[in-house]
C-alpha cells in the first residue's frame, strides 16, 4: 500500500533492546518507505521483546500475549488491515488498529501493541503525516547514530540507545576466531534463555551480540 490520505507508510528500521539511561525505556525506530525520515518511539521492555522475537522469527514455547490476541482475532474470522500511529499529544504517541471488516470501528491502542499485532498479521504500518513532519528526522551522517533527548515516558519521543539489534549468523565452515566462537556460544545461550522463557536474559544476550557484531564492522 502507498501513502493513504494524510498518512505515510513506514517500516521498522531498528529496535534497541538496551534501556535508555534516564527512563529505562526501549526504542523502536520507524522509517518512511518512500523517504528517509525516521521516527523514534520509546516503548516498554515486554513489548520490545515481543517485537524482537517476531522480527527474528522466533516462536516461544508458549504463546505470548500478542500471539494469543492474533489467535483470538482469527478465531472470530477477522484479520488486521493496517495500523496507524495516529496522534502525538503531550509527548505521548497514540495508535489505531484497523480490522479487515467495514463493520468494525478502528480500535485505540498503544503504538507498541499495535506494531506487535501488525507484525503478527504482516499488516502495513502508517504514521500520521503531521507527526512525521513534527518529530521525524533525517540522519545527518552515520545511520547508526540516533538522536537523544531526556525526560521520556513509555510510548514517547525520548532518549534511546545508539545500538540496534540485527545479528548475523556465524559461518561454522570458517576457521573461527575467539570472537566468532563467543558469538556462537552466546547464540546458544540465547536459544536456551528463550526456551526457558527468560526473556530478560535473552534481551541482555541480544545486546551483547549486537555490540560484538557492530565492532566487527569498525
Amino acid at each position: 500500500m502507498e501513502n493513504s490520505g494524510d498518512t505515510i507508510q513506514v517500516d521498522i528500521f531498528g529496535l534497541s533492546l538496551t534501556p535508555s539511561i534516564s527512563g529505562g525505556g526501549y526504542a523502536i525506530i520507524l522509517k518512511e518507505i518512500a523517504g528517509s525520515r525516521r521516527l523514534p518511539i520509546i516503548i516498554g521492555q515486554y513489548e520490545a521483546q515481543s517485537i524482537a522475537l517476531e522480527l527474528e522469527g522466533i516462536k516461544p514455547p508458549r504463546p505470548l500475549t500478542h500471539d494469543l490476541l492474533k489467535e483470538v482475532i482469527e478465531v472470530f474470522g477477522y484479520s488486521i488491515n493496517h495500523i496507524t500511529i495516529s496522534e502525538l499529544k503531550d509527548s505521548t504517541f497514540y495508535a489505531k488498529i484497523k480490522f479487515d471488516s467495514a463493520g468494525i470501528e478502528e480500535m485505540d491502542a498503544r503504538p507498541s501493541d499495535a506494531i506487535a499485532i501488525a507484525l503478527k498479521f504482516s499488516a502495513p504500518i502508517f504514521v500520521n503525516s503531521e507527526i512525521m513532519d513534527e518529530v521525524g528526522f533525517v540522519p545527518d551522517y552515520d545511520e547508526q547514530v540516533l538522536p537523544k533527548d531526556e525526560n521520556e515516558t513509555e510510548e514517547s519521543v525520548g532518549d534511546f540507545d545508539k545500538e540496534q539489534f540485527s545479528p548475523k549468523s556465524a559461518d561454522p565452515s570458517k576457521n573461527l576466531s575467539n570472537k566468532e566462537k563467543k558469538i556462537i556460544h552466546l547464540k546458544s545461550e540465547l536459544d536456551e534463555a528463550i526456551n526457558k522463557e527468560d526473556y530478560e536474559k535473552a534481551a541482555q544476550i541480544r545486546d551483547e551480540l549486537k555490540k560484538m557484531e557492530i565492532s566487527n564492522l569498525n
